[in-house]
């Protein structure tokens, strides 16, 4: 006889046991448990315009918090195995983009996440968000996916001072430069290389929560170094360990937005293209991370569709809410589910396992403080060669698509923006259209886009002009 648990979750029905969901939602969380460490780095230790950074310890702690809220809610509610967590390449564009680049404070940047979650959650209500997916060129969703795994990892190959940007007071055409005045023959850089090393092992040979272990294995191989060699660089203010094991979490971040504030400071039309991106980068993401983990799980249909998908996109869009409200940035469904699903998760049962985790995870925030970006660095490399491997889906053999294809590829990267990589290739997808004589095959919304991303890279001289 089932029981309401097995009932509920389909536990039974799709060939799982209670301890296998139990067992898989642990494995699913060392899986994904480097976010907790990386979305600090990453978020935490930039400045915004007012000088004020967010703090590592307060964004691990908010990091999982709402990891732990919407991977709970996903599990309960669209009942899927697929958990949630801040997404590497949003936590990207927010800081790097929005707050160093365009110079939003940290406030009016999650106030943008977080209208960009209400947006993706009407559009998956109203079901417009299907359609706007399949207007977007199947090559063109691989090419951003690609480009944003490249700019991943340049930020990985940066942040672990393996490639550091060649000062102009050299008065060199090249921009960027191996190392340390061209040696990477530096403790940080070594400490680097042995974890991307350590990862590649990990991933090559499917070790369980292999990229947490990767981060904790090289941390421990920084901290060593960092009592022998103080005087170094390294990614850290103040090398060795923490002030405590554990306590209570810092969570005053929670809540600090301001929804408005960027339309004031950078107009209307630059403030919606900064929206439109955090939307379409989510969109697709979620959507085909979604189809993938479906499909390996075997959890779709015989057309290849995830049953009750518009449940799954709406709970999935509250987690760029709840992101933005938790200043941890938009939270979407991880990839790295795939390796709970792996050892036997079938059932959003999995997920509540995952996400007591991830509240658990809370009270050891401080053990963050002793982890240097050298150690955190590369995951983003190897998240960037996961990305990159949409590269086949795109038709090369057709000029018209790989052109904008390749842009966006490159621009991404070479531009520091997933912005103006978006942008570039969808210009140029209407335009090698028009070139190849398949105008009319193009949809409209690929024409407003273009037609935005005209006004956005305009926006100086059409501004004088108006002005």
């Amino acid at each position: 006889m089932k029981t309401a648990l097995d009932r509920y979750f389909h536990i039974s029905e799709r060939g799982s046991t209670v301890g296998t969901e139990v067992r898989a939602g642990t494995v699913s969380f060392f899986a994904m448990a480097y976010i907790i460490l990386l979305n600090p780095l990453i978020l935490g230790t930039t400045p915004d315009v007012n000088g004020h950074a967010l703090g590592i310890p307060q964004v691990a702690a908010a990091t999982a918090l709402i990891a732990g809220i919407m991977t709970i809610a996903f599990g309960a509610i669209a009942r899927y195995p697929f958990a949630m967590a801040a997404g590497l390449g949003m936590n990207t564009f927010v800081a790097v983009t929005m707050v160093a680049t365009k110079g939003l404070s940290w406030q009016e940047a999650m106030g943008l996440v977080v209208i960009e979650g209400i947006i993706i959650v009407l559009l998956a209500v109203s079901g417009f968000r299907t359609a706007v997916f399949e207007a977007i060129p199947h090559s063109m969703k691989a090419a951003m996916g690609v480009g944003i795994g490249m700019f991943i990892a340049i930020i990985g190959f940066v942040d672990g001072g393996f490639v550091t940007r060649v000062p102009d007071a050299a008065h060199t055409t090249v921009p960027v430069g191996l190392g340390i005045n061209g040696s990477i023959a530096t403790w940080p850089a070594f400490v680097f290389v042995i974890g991307l090393l350590i990862c590649a092992f990990c991933v090559i040979r499917n070790v369980p929560g292999g990229l947490f272990l990767a981060i904790v294995i090289t941390t421990v191989i920084a901290i060593i170094l960092q009592a022998l060699f103080p005087n170094e660089d390294w990614g850290m203010a103040t090398p060795g360990a923490p002030s405590s094991l554990g306590g209570m979490p810092d969570l005053s971040i929670v809540g600090e937005v301001s929804l408005f504030g960027a339309f004031t400071k950078l107009g209307v039309v630059a403030t919606v293209l900064l929206i439109f991106t955090l939307l379409l980068t989510n969109f697709f993401d979620a959507m085909g991370t979604m189809t993938g983990l479906g499909k390996q799980g075997d959890l779709v249909d015989e057309d290849g569709v995830l049953p009750d998908m518009k449940k799954a996109l709406v709970v999935e869009g509250f987690g760029a809410v709840a992101g933005g409200l938790g200043s941890a940035s938009s939270n979407t469904v991880f990839a790295d589910s795939s390796a709970g699903i792996a050892d036997g998760a079938r059932t959003g049962l999995a997920n509540i396992t995952t996400g007591v985790l991830f509240l658990l995870a809370m009270f050891l925030t401080p053990l963050y403080e002793i982890v240097p970006i050298e150690a955190a660095a590369p995951v983003l490399v190897i998240v960037g060669v996961l990305m990159a491997s949409q590269i086949t889906e795109i038709e090369w053999h057709k000029m018209e698509v790989a052109i904008p294809a390749f842009l966006t590829i490159v621009v991404m990267p070479f531009t520091y923006s997933i912005a103006n990589g978006i942008g570039v290739g969808f210009i140029a997808f209407a335009a090698m259209a028009v070139f190849a004589g398949k105008a009319k095959q193009v949809h409209w919304i690929m024409w407003l886009v273009a037609a935005m991303f005209v006004v956005y890279f305009g926006m100086g001289p059409i501004s004088s002009v108006i002005v």
